[in-house]
């Protein structure tokens, strides 16, 4: 008791101390993560234009656009594309704000009429829109908000409508948003002057090309200097994002020549017959092996991974792996084991007989109720279809020349009622079974009546190719899997890779045991796959984590069975791309430049031959050029080459002009300015509807670039 009334009397005490204790936690994690300050960042996926974007709401987007999708998007596409949404909303709301634009009660109506004037449930008797079954249909959700209603062949609730209604709003403003943008973006009658005379006006000229490759690449200097300065003065070209580079090895789970091995003796244990005690009948009795069985469907059933096909085949439609020597066994015997695929199998020819290669028919088919593919106009019961089938064969054998005339009238197959019910040649096994054992088991000529899951079918066998054998065979198979040992044993070569990792060098480990370090570079934060391995979000989240530092290692599980153990190799921050990365694309721009310098240092004749006679080149001509389509003929598309001859006048020969491919000189044969036009409103209006139709795209691009965009989703996916 003395001790309970001392806890009592320090239950203050004790509360202050797990309270700070608590705290201590509480701030340490904060510390190790900066942005637990603010619950917002825990709480926003991104802020476009200082709007906030709750995770929430987005979550909820993400879902409701999973279902939609019926899982053909993974859920960082789905993500992506509610977020590449959401920046689109925000970019805009922003715009409309600052021209107070909005969509009032009467141009909301006018919205949804035209959403969803075609919908049946809006129409009345006269199949014409009626707006009051809108506003009884809005009435009902809004009265039943967790109830569902059909829209469409979509089921609806209130909350769908609303959101629904919405996008509707949205859209509406966007496009009086965009319609605002295009009345200003028209072209003027100047501008289509200026389009009309780039496209006619003509110039010839004589040209002198010293191609780049005159010059070989290796005698060309390249300082890391050099690219640096390259990169600075064309910064656009070369950032970056920040992103991840790792090596990896994959450690697969996969069958191995033991396993196999296993798999080969557990077939042939079939072959035999078995005694077996019964605990039941407490008797011993003999199991039929796979030698002397002769119920095929039920044995592989029980002993097989794959069912017994009853159907005859030729030989290539055997395995392509063991196709000879199945063939040509006798009724009884057996080849195998032997590996097809991913399966080791035995095969046993059960039957064989002369069928034809393939057959020509014609035929009528008569459905009834509950038959395959029967539309809601098919009333007739199955008695009733089959005495109508009855009755047209009976007339189709004393006068078959009316089959088309039946085939139209009474044939429910809509492939075939075009060509007169007829099905050209086509082998074994095309149609449904009993079909098929008609028109290959008969002869040419044979009429018949032959019931499928389709209804009755009036069947006429018009041709047959030459018979030739054909096999049935039975086939009990084992999928190839790795066992429970190998599965341990890559696990631990696995485990044993990661430890000698971790303070050895990657690629010298991986080289010792022989396995293949595999590269991947650039890695951005929200990229959800890795060449190679698929999808693997767990992988790219660990490598932007802010503890994982470059040469961190971890191993991660891989979905189709198996490990990867993968190593950090460089963290790479946005910003410029560093020189050894920008020197692929740096590179040939800077030899162009430096090889530009030397050919026009070196070229001192002023007249196209003396220049063509020095560098042993020859001096060609080009007719016809414009500025719109700047091609040169004999050395492809050169603009600067092809402006820098509209700014000569006839006669002139231009300095050197560094183009595409090589150093220019020319020479203005004739100019022939294009001829004038009564007025260039056509032109003007080609330039304007050019202009509108890229305005949606150009326009929303730009509005992105300009926001301010705090993009968080790193820390949700």
């Amino acid at each position: 008791m003395a001790i309970l009334n001392k806890i009592r009397q320090r239950s203050l005490f004790l509360i202050l101390v797990i309270a700070m204790a608590l705290f201590s936690f509480v701030l340490a994690d904060l510390f190790k993560n900066s942005s637990g300050f603010s619950s917002k960042s825990q709480n926003v996926v991104a802020t476009i234009n200082g709007e906030d974007i709750e995770r929430e709401d987005f979550m909820a987007q993400v879902e409701n656009m999973q279902r939609q999708f019926g899982g053909s998007r993974s859920s960082s596409q789905v993500m992506n594309l509610v977020y590449d949404r959401e920046i689109r909303k925000a970019v805009f709301n922003t715009q409309y704000e600052a021209l107070g634009l909005s969509v009032e009660r009467d141009k909301m109506r006018s919205l949804l009429e035209q959403s969803v004037n075609s919908y049946e449930e809006f129409k009345n008797e006269d199949g014409v829109y009626d707006e009051n079954k809108l506003n009884e249909f809005i009435a009902n959700l809004k009265e039943f908000p967790n109830e569902v209603s059909n829209l469409g062949g979509t089921p609806i609730n209130y909350a769908a409508w609303t959101n629904f209604e919405s996008n509707v709003a949205e859209s509406g403003k966007e496009q009086t948003y965009f319609n605002m943008v295009k009345a200003g973006i028209m072209a003027t009658l100047t501008d289509g002057e200026l389009d009309y005379r780039l496209e006619n006006d003509q110039v010839d000229i004589k040209y002198v090309q010293i191609p780049f490759t005159s010059i070989a690449d290796s005698t060309i200097n390249v300082s890391k200097a050099d690219i640096t300065k390259y990169i600075n003065q064309h910064k656009s070209d070369f950032q970056v994002d920040e992103s991840r580079d790792i090596v990896f090895v994959q450690f697969k789970e996969e069958a191995s020549l033991e396993d196999e091995k296993a798999l080969e003796d557990d077939l042939r244990a079939l072959l035999e017959d078995k005694q077996e005690f019964d605990p039941a009948t407490k008797e011993t009795i003999t199991k039929v092996g796979f030698k002397n069985t002769t119920d095929y469907a039920e044995y592989l059933a029980e002993n097989s991974g794959t069912p017994f096909t009853d159907d005859f085949v030729f030989k290539a439609s055997l395995p392509a792996t063991a196709a000879d020597s199945i063939f040509n066994l006798n009724i009884g015997e057996i080849y195998g084991p032997y590996k097809d695929a991913n399966f080791i199998k035995l095969s046993k020819v059960v039957a064989e007989k002369n069928i034809p290669d393939s057959v020509k028919v014609r035929h009528i088919l008569i459905p009834h109720l509950g038959a395959a593919s029967a539309g809601p106009e098919v009333t007739q019961t199955e008695e009733e279809a089959k005495k109508t089938a009855d009755s047209i064969l009976a007339v189709v054998k004393s006068r078959r020349s009316k089959f088309p005339e039946l085939v139209t009238q009474f044939s429910s197959d809509k492939g075939s009622i075009s060509n007169g019910g007829e099905y050209d040649f086509h082998p074994y096994g095309t149609m449904v079974p009993e079909f098929n054992d008609f028109e290959f088991n008969g002869k040419q000529g044979d009429l018949g009546v032959v019931k499928t899951v389709f209804g009755f079918h009036i069947i006429e066998i018009l041709g047959q190719t030459e018979k030739s054998r054909a096999i049935k065979v039975a086939t009990l198979t084992r999928e190839i899997e790795a066992s429970e040992k190998t599965i341990d044993n890559v696990f631990n070569l696995t485990s044993k890779f990661e430890i000698a990792v971790a303070e050895k060098d990657f690629n010298e480990v991986a080289k010792e045991s022989n396995y293949t370090v595999k590269p991947v570079n650039g890695i951005k934060v929200l990229d959800e796959t890795i060449p190679g391995l698929g999808e693997q979000r767990g992988i790219i989240r660990w490598s932007f984590e802010e503890e994982t530092k470059v040469g961190d290692v971890r191993r991660f599980n891989i979905p189709n069975g198996g490990f990867v153990v993968a190593q950090v190799v460089a963290k790479n921050a946005e910003g410029l791309m560093d020189t050894e990365k920008a020197s692929v694309t740096a590179l040939p721009a800077i030899r162009k430049e430096k090889k530009a310098k030397l050919i026009t240092d070196k070229v001192s004749a002023s007249n196209l031959t003396d220049i063509a006679a020095a560098e042993s080149v020859s001096v060609r001509s080009a007719s016809a050029l414009n500025m719109k389509t700047p091609t040169l003929s004999g050395a492809g598309r050169e603009p600067q080459v092809i402006g820098a001859a509209f700014g000569l006048k006839e006669g002139e020969t231009s300095k050197a002009i560094v183009g595409d491919n090589g150093v220019y000189f020319i020479e203005v044969t004739k100019i022939t300015p294009a001829v004038d036009l009564p007025n260039y409103q056509s032109n003007a209006n080609r330039l304007s509807t050019a202009k509108s139709a890229n305005v949606n795209t150009t326009l929303f691009n730009a509005l992105k670039a300009a926001a301010e965009i705090d993009d968080n989703r790193k820390a949700f996916y």
